[in-house]
């Protein structure tokens, strides 16, 4: 079966919320394997502190997307939807059922909205400058000069989100066209059936401040100071939260104890604005989390599956 038509299923939620578990779970009962939908885990050496599979977890179940690149190479959607597209027509070769896992929702979006996006290079000067701006007058300038080039864009992205912004602001310089043009949809949206999991905030936030300082204690500031030792910290790789604080950190800028109780509260503030957006994608069904998750959830993907396969008996 073509991927185009092969069933899928997405899985999403914000960040901490035991996606990863689930996806696990659910592969192994349904004969499938990972596509990680993950903007940090692409980047090979950030392990801990993106709470990448462990060696046992990539063994019980195939994990496609993860390690592609080093922390300083350039990596972009584009890249991302390219990588997906060439594993899921691998899986789909193979039989297998795809499940394509992970909180970066504009991987997502790219993959199954089979989005038209542009192969812009980085342009160094540019980025300089706007990751200066950025720093100086806060991601709301970089929303400003957006807005002016392209309303429909910057009303989709997340204001928040320095890197997608200074990327729009990249290849609307680039092509001359507005962002929101260049990355439609080339054709119709992949048949999938998506999925979202979902927890009382205290409930979600408790889990998020577990599992920092589980991070930690597996090693994570070790980790940043390796990477510091032979990468540049201003990389866009090294910008995530928590790589960022613990980088302080390391530079005795910030204290450890200053720093923990930040990435929890900024690891919040992110999964708030994974909810906005995820929201709006009306395809989602939700899940709350809890007693009988994973029956709740397969019951629903046996479903999908029977209506798409007929009789074929998705098993692992």
């Amino acid at each position: 079966m073509a991927a185009e038509q092969a069933p899928l299923i997405v899985l999403t939620g914000p960040t901490g919320i035991g996606k990863s578990a689930l996806a696990l779970a659910l592969a192994e009962r349904f004969g499938g394997e990972i596509l990680v939908a993950d903007s940090r885990q692409v980047y090979r050496e950030l392990d801990i502190g993106t709470a990448k599979p462990t060696p046992a977890e990539r063994a019980r179940v195939p994990h496609h997307l993860l390690d592609l690149v080093p922390p300083d190479a350039p990596f972009s959607v584009a890249d991302y939807q390219a990588a997906a597209e060439a594993a899921l027509a691998d899986v789909a070769r193979r039989g297998r059922l795809p499940f394509l896992v992970g909180g970066t929702l504009h991987y997502i979006q790219a993959v199954v909205d089979r989005l038209a996006l542009p192969r812009v290079p980085p342009q160094p000067a540019l980025r300089t400058e706007l990751e200066a701006l950025a720093r100086r007058e806060g991601p709301a300038a970089l929303v400003e000069r957006l807005r002016r080039l392209d309303p429909e864009a910057a009303a989709r992205i997340d204001p928040h989100n320095v890197r997608r912004l200074i990327r729009a602001l990249e290849v609307i310089a680039a092509t001359g066209q507005p962002f929101s043009v260049v990355g439609r949809r080339r054709g119709p949206a992949r048949p999938a059936l998506h999925l979202a999991l979902t927890a009382p905030r205290a409930e979600l936030y408790a889990r998020i401040d577990a599992r920092v300082h589980a991070m930690l204690a597996a090693g994570w500031l070790e980790e940043v100071a390796r990477l510091l030792a032979r990468y540049d910290p201003a990389l866009p790789s090294l910008s995530g939260i928590g790589y960022r604080e613990l980088a302080q950190v390391v530079r005795g800028e910030l204290a450890l104890a200053e720093a923990v109780p930040l990435i929890c509260h900024r690891t919040h503030a992110f999964a708030r604005r994974q909810y906005t957006w995820a929201r709006r994608d009306p395809r989602l069904e939700w899940f709350a989390i809890g007693p009988g998750l994973e029956e709740r959830v397969a019951t629903r993907v046996a479903q999908y599956l029977a209506e798409r396969g007929g009789a074929r008996a998705w098993t692992s």
